[in-house]
């Protein structure tokens, strides 16, 4: 290589370094005998501080320190110089300086190129190979001739950076061009100086191995950073994908310990401000809403309070992993505050629970002693009136009016007896099956009630009819007592009244018999329009009858006739004859039996019903 430009090259590589330290460049290599320029250039490639120096040497002694200085640096970074010393270098020795700044740029630029453990120009060139490989125009072979159509440099940056450079547009052909874009582009977005022209590239036969590898180099190291920085990039980004889900994780925990610390208190305070009706249904319901509160959001409560556990052990566990400070959750939002409110809970269900327990036997012992209050009170005035029923005596008027009055009270009791049925069933519903404050129950008392006012029922009828018997001065006493009986027979609904059947029946079993056309005006005359016949229209009824119709001697000739002129009759005569079977039925209940013969001696009923 011709040293006039090999001198140019080195004085252009060093003002390059130069320049970056804010340091004026040197018009010609000489102007580094005095160690300034060189220990600022070393300072520079070194990135370190050589001390202090004299800035300004003007005499010889200053300068040979400042070289010194520089060399006793460059052999402590394992650079072995040979055959130079500090006086070479103050007496300008173009040629050592030459091989000391090669030396340099090859110690600082290219020796720290490492590539599958090969030498710094070795694995240089295998890194170029790798990375321009899938570009089938280019073959890096070494550092001169694969480099002089320009295609190499624009197929290292375009691997790179594509965004910079179109390679599948470029003229293959025009290694001038391409050149420059690769020079041109290297210096204006990846602060890679032009150490070489075009020319030195281009258009010589061999282009300068040195001075090729010395500008690749300057492409590795600018890559190098570059994926650095990508490498950098992509370790902030992963850095901040784990925060991201590091904060979403711890965000996720404190929004869940709030709602569920908030879910808590609310029904604590749903608990503490329930009151109760004071009724068993509404006590039952709040029961069952407690056991379906243990039975389902209790039990989510439950899972969700071991995920936050398991979460916030999630956390501190990816915090560690990547070496970051454990996570401190607000104060109110530790699970220390959790256990706290879960110790609450707790005990506020114990509480809770009490309360509904105690509610309801207090509910339960209320009802059965309400109930047994009412049953009581209740039968003992049934008991009342039963006992001042039985007493009644004298006066017939004066004993109706005293029924009438009995019969008034049982109003009231009915609806006693209405009340007493809803505690029963109350009752029952509580499932409440013993009761030690009464002996009675809801259908004892029903029955009681029953019979008492049945009873009450009779004894107005009986009284009333006797009334109007006694008034009947027109009828024989054994009249009245046939036509009562025959009427308290035939009063099957035991309301003192007959229907139109039993009317009929009533009728016939006094041997008196109608047409069926002609009955139906009988008994509307009878019941003066009604449905049915009190006592009173019948016996006035009879009266008109008897008066009118009927004798002693024609029931006894009736007799005889049915009999056919035995002195007894038998079920078959009274059938034969047409009587309607509640008739016969009656006759062989109030006629004596023959003693001879097996029928009914119905003279001596007769004898026992009529005055003659």
């Amino acid at each position: 290589m011709d040293k006039a430009w090999e001198t140019v090259q080195q004085k252009s590589r060093v003002n390059t370094k130069l320049s970056v330290g804010g340091h004026p460049e040197i018009a010609n290599l000489s102007q580094m005998s005095d160690g300034v320029p060189l220990i600022q250039l070393l300072e520079i490639i070194g990135d370190t501080s050589l001390g202090r120096y004299n800035k300004v040497s003007r005499m010889r002694i200053q300068k040979v320190e400042n070289v010194n200085k520089c060399l006793e640096f460059i052999r402590s970074r394992g650079v072995n110089l040979t055959n130079i010393g500090a006086e070479d270098i103050v007496d300008e020795n173009l040629k050592l300086i030459l091989g000391m700044i090669w030396t340099l740029i090859l110690r600082f630029t290219i020796a720290d190129i490492n590539e599958e453990g090969l030498s710094a120009k070795e694995g240089l060139l295998l890194w170029c190979q790798r990375k321009t490989a899938p570009y089938h125009e280019v073959n890096v072979r070494d550092f001169t001739y694969s480099w002089a159509d320009g295609l190499a440099f624009c197929a290292l940056i375009h691997r790179h950076r594509p965004d910079l450079l179109d390679f599948d547009s470029l003229d293959k052909t025009d290694r001038h061009r391409n050149t420059q874009l690769a020079f041109d582009v290297a210096s204006e977005h990846l602060n890679i100086p032009k150490l070489l022209d075009v020319e030195d590239v281009c258009d010589i036969t061999k282009p300068d191995e040195r001075s090729i590898m010395t500008y690749v180099a300057q492409y590795f190291h600018a890559f190098s950073e570059l994926g650095k920085v990508d490498t950098a990039g992509r370790r902030i980004a992963k850095f901040a994908e784990v925060m991201e889900s590091v904060w979403s994780m711890e965000n996720d925990y404190e929004r869940r310990v709030k709602a569920l610390l908030q879910a808590i208190d609310n029904k604590m305070a749903e608990w503490e401000s329930s009151t109760f009706r004071g009724d068993y249904a509404d006590a039952k319901r709040q029961s069952i809403e407690f056991v379906n509160y243990k039975t389902s959001l209790k039990r989510t409560w439950v899972a969700e309070k071991r995920d936050i556990d398991t979460l916030l052990g999630n956390i501190q566990t990816k915090l560690k992993t990547y070496d970051l400070l454990p996570y401190h959750p607000p104060r109110g939002l530790t699970l220390e505050d959790l256990d706290h409110f879960w110790t609450g809970l707790l005990a506020a269900e114990e509480k809770r629970y009490r309360l509904i327990n105690a509610k309801i036997r207090d509910i339960k012992e209320k009802l059965r002693q309400d109930f047994a209050k009412q049953a009581n009170d209740f039968q003992a005035k049934v008991n009342a009136i039963s006992h001042e029923l039985t007493l009644l005596d004298g006066d017939l008027d004066r004993q109706l009016t005293h029924v009438r009055q009995l019969n008034a009270r049982l109003g009231p009791l009915a609806d006693t007896l209405e009340r007493i049925q809803a505690l029963d069933d109350q009752c029952v519903e509580a499932n409440i099956e013993e009761n030690d404050y009464t002996i009675y129950s809801a259908d004892d008392l029903s029955f009681d009630f029953g019979l008492l006012e049945q009873a009450t029922q009779k004894k107005s009828a009986f009284i009333s009819n006797q009334i109007v018997s006694r008034n009947m001065t027109n009828l024989t006493p054994g009249q009245l007592e046939e036509f009562e009986s025959t009427f308290r027979h035939f009063d099957n609904n035991q309301m003192n009244s007959l229907s139109s059947s039993d009317f009929n029946a009533a009728l016939a079993s006094l041997g008196i018999m109608y047409e069926d056309e002609d009955f139906a005006g009988v008994f509307a005359k009878c019941a003066q329009g009604g449905t049915e016949v009190s006592f009173e229209q019948f016996i006035n009824f009879m009266v008109g009858v008897t008066e009118d119709r009927t004798s002693a001697d024609q029931v006894r000739e009736s007799f005889r006739i049915v009999a056919a002129d035995k002195p007894y009759v038998t079920e078959l005569d009274l059938k034969q004859s047409m009587m309607p079977p509640a008739v016969v039925g009656y006759l062989q209940s109030t006629m004596p039996r023959h003693d001879s013969a097996d029928g009914y001696n119905y003279q001596e009923y007769l004898d026992s019903v009529f005055s003659h």
